[in-house]
């Protein structure tokens, strides 16, 4: 019995040393790499770019024209390099007098009866960041109450308003328009930035406060000078990929 118990204690201790022996002599599992690709590829935007609101740029908007008589404003350009919208200035029914008067425009109404600042709405989806330009030109006024002569419209505290990484770094704060004459760049983008949609609030950027203190229209000699009725004149928004300075 002595001798059997050593056998197995022996065998035992022979099979421990079998398997410490064995184990370095694993190997580990063989890898191959293949390389494959991804890819994903842009095009120019194309519009017309619903209008946002001046307020909270990421939002669509339906603004009103008070000029229109379906208060339908006209929709926005085509192509990669847009003008969105531009608000439509009306100034009021005043009585006659005497003298030089100035008369400012109501805010911009959305569509809910919201009010807003008067606006101008550019997008740039061209995917270049080559700059951009806009003017505006003021037309002649015309209709019963006359062309007002001497009247002059200015557009007060521009303010740049954008959602983009990139916006707009040009614009007038203060704008005064006379009749036929082109304005300098009210609004723009030097290289490098004014992509995605970039507005132009006249007020301040968040798009409610002067929202119907910032665009007026100043008329000399009004007694002299108007009859009853309203006039109008037509405002020309041009953009220009040509890059701000």
């Amino acid at each position: 019995m002595t001798k059997t118990t050593v056998k197995l204690v022996s065998f035992a201790t022979l099979g421990l040393l079998a398997a410490s022996v064995a184990a370095p002599l694993a190997h580990a599992d063989e890898t191959v790499d293949y390389g494959s690709t991804a890819k994903v590829a842009f095009e120019k935007g194309n519009g017309p770019v619903s209008p946002v609101d001046p307020s909270n740029p990421e939002t669509p908007v339906t603004p009103v024209d008070p000029n229109a008589p379906d208060g339908k404003p006209q929709p926005g350009t085509d192509g990669d390099l847009t003008i969105d919208f531009a608000s439509s200035f009306d100034f009021g029914t005043h009585a006659i007098a005497q003298g030089t008067q100035t008369y400012y425009a109501a805010s911009q109404k959305l569509s809910d009866g919201t009010a807003r600042d008067n606006y101008v709405q550019v997008t740039d989806l061209r995917g270049t960041a080559e700059g951009w330009s806009l003017n505006v030109k003021l037309g002649a006024f015309a209709g019963a109450a006359g062309t007002l002569p001497g009247s002059t419209v200015k557009l007060d505290n521009g303010a740049i308003q954008s959602a983009s990484a990139n916006p707009a770094d040009t614009s007038a704060t203060t704008t005064v328009l006379t009749p036929g004459v082109v304005s300098g760049t009210i609004l723009g983008a030097t290289a490098g930035t004014g992509t995605g949609t970039n507005l132009l609030n006249f007020g301040s950027k968040d798009g409610v406060t002067n929202d119907d203190s910032s665009v007026s229209i100043t008329v000399p000699n009004v007694a002299d000078n108007v009859m009853a009725g309203s006039s109008t004149a037509d405002l020309t928004w041009t953009l220009a990929d040509t890059p701000a300075n």
